[in-house]
Protein backbone atom coordinates (compact mmCIF):
# COMPACT_ATOMS: atom_id res chain seq x y z
CA UNK A 1 0.00 0.00 0.00
CA UNK A 2 1.33 3.42 -0.99
CA UNK A 3 2.23 5.55 1.99
CA UNK A 4 0.29 8.78 2.51
CA UNK A 5 2.61 11.49 3.75
CA UNK A 6 1.70 13.89 6.52
CA UNK A 7 2.73 17.53 6.47
CA UNK A 8 4.91 17.10 9.57
CA UNK A 9 6.80 14.37 7.68
CA UNK A 10 7.75 16.99 5.14
CA UNK A 11 8.09 20.29 7.00
CA UNK A 12 10.52 20.99 9.87
CA UNK A 13 7.87 21.48 12.54
CA UNK A 14 10.48 22.25 15.20
CA UNK A 15 11.51 25.44 13.41
CA UNK A 16 8.23 26.00 11.55
CA UNK A 17 5.31 24.59 13.58
CA UNK A 18 2.64 25.17 10.95
CA UNK A 19 0.04 23.54 13.20
CA UNK A 20 0.70 26.07 15.99
CA UNK A 21 0.21 29.54 14.49
CA UNK A 22 0.33 31.21 17.92
CA UNK A 23 3.68 29.69 18.83
CA UNK A 24 6.82 31.81 19.11
CA UNK A 25 8.61 29.99 16.29
CA UNK A 26 5.67 30.37 13.92
CA UNK A 27 5.29 34.05 14.73
CA UNK A 28 9.02 34.65 14.31
CA UNK A 29 9.05 32.96 10.90
CA UNK A 30 5.96 34.89 9.91
CA UNK A 31 7.41 38.25 10.96
CA UNK A 32 10.62 37.61 9.02
CA UNK A 33 8.75 36.55 5.86
CA UNK A 34 6.43 39.56 6.03
CA UNK A 35 9.39 41.90 6.44
CA UNK A 36 11.03 40.47 3.33
CA UNK A 37 7.82 40.65 1.29
CA UNK A 38 7.15 44.23 2.30
CA UNK A 39 10.73 45.18 1.46
CA UNK A 40 10.99 43.81 -2.06
CA UNK A 41 8.28 41.24 -2.70
CA UNK A 42 10.51 38.20 -2.10
CA UNK A 43 10.71 36.04 1.03
CA UNK A 44 12.87 32.98 1.60
CA UNK A 45 11.96 30.57 4.39
CA UNK A 46 15.23 28.73 4.94
CA UNK A 47 15.22 24.92 5.37
CA UNK A 48 11.44 24.69 5.66
CA UNK A 49 11.42 21.24 4.04
CA UNK A 50 13.09 18.41 5.93
CA UNK A 51 16.19 16.86 4.26
CA UNK A 52 14.45 13.48 4.10
CA UNK A 53 11.50 15.11 2.32
CA UNK A 54 13.83 16.88 -0.11
CA UNK A 55 15.29 13.51 -1.07
CA UNK A 56 11.81 12.00 -1.45
CA UNK A 57 10.57 14.84 -3.65
CA UNK A 58 13.78 14.74 -5.69
CA UNK A 59 13.11 11.09 -6.49
CA UNK A 60 9.48 11.90 -7.39
CA UNK A 61 10.72 14.52 -9.85
CA UNK A 62 13.42 12.31 -11.36
CA UNK A 63 10.97 9.43 -11.72
CA UNK A 64 8.66 11.69 -13.76
CA UNK A 65 11.28 13.63 -15.67
CA UNK A 66 10.38 11.76 -18.86
CA UNK A 67 7.07 13.69 -18.88
CA UNK A 68 8.86 17.06 -18.96
CA UNK A 69 7.95 19.38 -21.80
CA UNK A 70 11.24 21.00 -22.84
CA UNK A 71 11.24 23.94 -25.19
CA UNK A 72 13.76 26.43 -26.50
CA UNK A 73 12.59 29.76 -27.84
CA UNK A 74 13.63 33.37 -28.12
CA UNK A 75 11.10 35.37 -26.10
CA UNK A 76 10.52 38.81 -24.66
CA UNK A 77 9.65 39.33 -20.96
CA UNK A 78 5.96 38.92 -21.80
CA UNK A 79 6.40 35.45 -23.35
CA UNK A 80 5.96 36.77 -26.88
CA UNK A 81 8.21 35.36 -29.59
CA UNK A 82 7.51 37.63 -32.57
CA UNK A 83 8.33 41.27 -33.25
CA UNK A 84 5.61 43.87 -32.73
CA UNK A 85 5.88 46.67 -35.34
CA UNK A 86 3.93 49.02 -33.07
CA UNK A 87 7.05 49.38 -30.92
CA UNK A 88 10.62 50.43 -31.79
CA UNK A 89 13.34 47.81 -32.18
CA UNK A 90 15.07 48.88 -28.96
CA UNK A 91 12.17 48.13 -26.66
CA UNK A 92 11.32 45.30 -24.20
CA UNK A 93 8.50 44.13 -26.45
CA UNK A 94 11.02 43.62 -29.27
CA UNK A 95 13.96 42.36 -27.19
CA UNK A 96 14.19 38.57 -27.26
CA UNK A 97 16.30 36.30 -25.06
CA UNK A 98 16.75 32.53 -25.15
CA UNK A 99 14.51 30.51 -22.84
CA UNK A 100 15.49 26.86 -22.66
CA UNK A 101 13.92 24.88 -19.85
CA UNK A 102 11.23 22.39 -19.07
CA UNK A 103 8.21 21.78 -16.86
CA UNK A 104 6.79 18.56 -15.51
CA UNK A 105 3.02 19.10 -15.83
CA UNK A 106 0.45 18.86 -13.07
CA UNK A 107 -1.12 15.69 -14.42
CA UNK A 108 2.12 13.80 -13.80
CA UNK A 109 1.55 13.82 -10.02
CA UNK A 110 -0.97 12.02 -7.83
CA UNK A 111 -2.23 12.50 -4.29
CA UNK A 112 0.03 9.81 -2.81
CA UNK A 113 3.18 11.83 -3.53
CA UNK A 114 4.99 14.03 -1.04
CA UNK A 115 5.16 16.92 -3.51
CA UNK A 116 1.37 16.86 -3.93
CA UNK A 117 0.67 16.53 -0.19
CA UNK A 118 2.87 19.56 0.50
CA UNK A 119 1.26 21.69 -2.21
CA UNK A 120 -2.30 20.95 -1.13
CA UNK A 121 -1.77 20.99 2.62
CA UNK A 122 -4.07 23.29 4.56
CA UNK A 123 -1.22 24.15 6.91
CA UNK A 124 1.18 25.36 4.21
CA UNK A 125 -1.54 27.27 2.39
CA UNK A 126 -2.50 29.04 5.62
CA UNK A 127 1.14 29.91 6.32
CA UNK A 128 1.42 31.45 2.85
CA UNK A 129 -1.80 33.40 3.46
CA UNK A 130 -0.36 34.68 6.72
CA UNK A 131 2.94 35.66 5.07
CA UNK A 132 1.12 37.55 2.32
CA UNK A 133 -1.24 39.12 4.86
CA UNK A 134 -4.35 38.08 2.97
CA UNK A 135 -7.06 35.45 3.14
CA UNK A 136 -7.21 35.24 -0.66
CA UNK A 137 -4.87 32.33 -1.37
CA UNK A 138 -6.10 29.20 -3.14
CA UNK A 139 -4.29 26.34 -4.85
CA UNK A 140 -4.16 27.09 -8.57
CA UNK A 141 -6.86 24.94 -10.15
CA UNK A 142 -5.05 24.66 -13.49
CA UNK A 143 -4.62 20.92 -14.21
CA UNK A 144 -1.18 21.44 -15.79
CA UNK A 145 0.26 24.55 -14.12
CA UNK A 146 -1.02 24.27 -10.55
CA UNK A 147 1.71 21.94 -9.32
CA UNK A 148 4.79 21.66 -11.51
CA UNK A 149 8.51 21.11 -11.39
CA UNK A 150 10.80 23.46 -13.28
CA UNK A 151 13.70 21.62 -14.91
CA UNK A 152 16.92 23.31 -15.96
CA UNK A 153 19.24 20.74 -17.44
CA UNK A 154 22.90 21.56 -18.09
CA UNK A 155 23.18 24.40 -20.61
CA UNK A 156 19.66 25.74 -20.02
CA UNK A 157 18.34 29.03 -18.62
CA UNK A 158 15.01 30.72 -17.92
CA UNK A 159 15.05 34.20 -19.46
CA UNK A 160 13.83 37.47 -17.94
CA UNK A 161 10.04 37.46 -17.60
CA UNK A 162 6.98 38.40 -15.56
CA UNK A 163 4.48 35.95 -14.08
CA UNK A 164 0.77 36.01 -14.87
CA UNK A 165 -0.09 35.19 -11.25
CA UNK A 166 0.38 37.78 -8.51
CA UNK A 167 2.79 35.54 -6.63
CA UNK A 168 4.48 32.15 -6.85
CA UNK A 169 5.90 29.72 -4.31
CA UNK A 170 9.02 27.73 -5.16
CA UNK A 171 10.66 24.92 -3.23
CA UNK A 172 14.29 24.30 -4.17
CA UNK A 173 14.87 20.56 -4.45
CA UNK A 174 18.04 19.92 -6.46
CA UNK A 175 20.59 22.72 -6.75
CA UNK A 176 22.90 23.11 -9.71
CA UNK A 177 26.61 22.77 -8.95
CA UNK A 178 27.00 26.33 -10.23
CA UNK A 179 24.79 28.82 -12.01
CA UNK A 180 21.01 28.42 -11.83
CA UNK A 181 20.76 31.54 -9.67
CA UNK A 182 17.49 33.38 -9.18
CA UNK A 183 17.78 37.06 -10.15
CA UNK A 184 15.10 39.72 -9.91
CA UNK A 185 14.35 43.43 -10.04
CA UNK A 186 11.79 44.15 -7.31
CA UNK A 187 8.51 45.77 -8.31
CA UNK A 188 9.89 47.27 -11.52
CA UNK A 189 6.41 47.85 -12.93
CA UNK A 190 3.00 48.69 -11.52
CA UNK A 191 -0.54 48.14 -12.83
CA UNK A 192 -0.41 51.71 -14.15
CA UNK A 193 3.18 51.89 -15.43
CA UNK A 194 4.95 49.30 -17.59
CA UNK A 195 8.36 50.96 -16.91
CA UNK A 196 9.64 50.01 -20.36
CA UNK A 197 12.78 52.15 -20.09
CA UNK A 198 13.95 50.54 -16.84
CA UNK A 199 13.15 47.07 -18.15
CA UNK A 200 15.14 47.68 -21.33
CA UNK A 201 18.20 48.63 -19.28
CA UNK A 202 18.01 45.29 -17.47
CA UNK A 203 17.67 43.43 -20.75
CA UNK A 204 20.82 45.24 -21.94
CA UNK A 205 22.74 43.96 -18.88
CA UNK A 206 22.44 46.99 -16.61
CA UNK A 207 22.68 45.28 -13.20
CA UNK A 208 22.24 48.35 -11.01
CA UNK A 209 18.76 47.20 -9.88
CA UNK A 210 19.28 43.43 -10.08
CA UNK A 211 19.26 41.30 -6.93
CA UNK A 212 20.70 37.77 -6.91
CA UNK A 213 19.35 35.02 -4.69
CA UNK A 214 21.05 31.68 -4.11
CA UNK A 215 18.40 29.19 -3.03
CA UNK A 216 19.38 25.94 -1.32
CA UNK A 217 17.65 22.57 -1.14
CA UNK A 218 14.78 22.75 1.33
CA UNK A 219 14.28 26.52 1.03
CA UNK A 220 10.81 27.85 0.23
CA UNK A 221 10.51 31.11 -1.70
CA UNK A 222 7.41 33.30 -1.84
CA UNK A 223 7.74 35.77 -4.70
CA UNK A 224 5.53 38.50 -6.13
CA UNK A 225 6.42 37.91 -9.76
CA UNK A 226 3.62 39.79 -11.51
CA UNK A 227 5.39 43.12 -11.13
CA UNK A 228 9.01 42.02 -10.57
CA UNK A 229 11.16 41.09 -13.56
CA UNK A 230 13.03 37.85 -12.87
CA UNK A 231 15.03 34.99 -14.36
CA UNK A 232 17.09 31.90 -13.53
CA UNK A 233 20.65 32.12 -14.87
CA UNK A 234 22.15 29.48 -17.11
CA UNK A 235 23.15 26.13 -15.64
CA UNK A 236 26.62 25.35 -17.06
CA UNK A 237 27.11 22.31 -19.26
CA UNK A 238 29.38 20.82 -16.59
CA UNK A 239 26.79 21.09 -13.80
CA UNK A 240 24.10 18.73 -12.60
CA UNK A 241 20.50 19.71 -13.34
CA UNK A 242 18.49 22.19 -11.27
CA UNK A 243 15.05 20.99 -10.12
CA UNK A 244 12.54 23.20 -8.32
CA UNK A 245 8.96 22.42 -7.28
CA UNK A 246 6.57 25.21 -8.25
CA UNK A 247 3.48 25.61 -6.09
CA UNK A 248 1.09 27.99 -7.84
CA UNK A 249 -1.66 29.81 -5.98
CA UNK A 250 -4.27 32.36 -6.97
CA UNK A 251 -6.29 35.04 -5.22
CA UNK A 252 -9.56 33.50 -6.40
CA UNK A 253 -10.55 29.81 -6.41
CA UNK A 254 -11.03 27.83 -9.61
CA UNK A 255 -8.63 29.81 -11.81
CA UNK A 256 -7.38 28.17 -15.04
CA UNK A 257 -4.35 29.44 -17.01
CA UNK A 258 -4.30 31.17 -20.37
CA UNK A 259 -4.21 29.06 -23.50
CA UNK A 260 -1.21 30.77 -25.12
CA UNK A 261 1.16 30.54 -22.15
CA UNK A 262 -0.02 27.04 -21.23
CA UNK A 263 0.86 25.83 -24.70
CA UNK A 264 4.26 27.54 -24.50
CA UNK A 265 5.16 25.93 -21.18
CA UNK A 266 3.55 22.51 -21.55
CA UNK A 267 3.20 22.02 -25.29
CA UNK A 268 -0.53 21.35 -25.03
CA UNK A 269 -3.78 22.56 -23.54
CA UNK A 270 -6.76 20.70 -22.12
CA UNK A 271 -10.49 21.34 -22.63
CA UNK A 272 -10.51 23.18 -19.27
CA UNK A 273 -8.12 25.79 -20.71
CA UNK A 274 -10.24 26.34 -23.81
CA UNK A 275 -13.39 26.73 -21.72
CA UNK A 276 -11.74 29.16 -19.29
CA UNK A 277 -10.44 31.31 -22.14
CA UNK A 278 -13.98 31.99 -23.28
CA UNK A 279 -15.03 33.47 -19.95
CA UNK A 280 -11.76 35.12 -18.88
CA UNK A 281 -11.77 38.64 -17.44
CA UNK A 282 -8.42 40.39 -17.13
CA UNK A 283 -7.46 41.70 -13.68
CA UNK A 284 -5.17 44.42 -15.03
CA UNK A 285 -4.17 46.07 -18.32
CA UNK A 286 -0.50 45.03 -18.29
CA UNK A 287 0.86 43.52 -21.51
CA UNK A 288 1.21 40.18 -19.70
Amino acid sequence: MTRKYRVDDLVDYDSYPLDQPQSTNYQNALAHARQQLRHDGCAVIKDLIRPTAVRTISKEIVDRKSTTHFSTSSMNPYFRTTKNPQYPDRHPVNTFVERSSGFIPGDSWDSSLAIDVLFRSIELTQFIRDCLETESVHCYADPLAGLTANILDPGQQFAWHFDTNEFAVTAMIDEADEGGLFEYVPMIRTPDDESFQRIQKVLEDDRSEVKTLELHAGDLQIFRGRHSLHRVTRVPATSKARHAAIFAYTAEPGVIGRVERTRQLFGRVLPAHEEAEQRRVRSDSLID
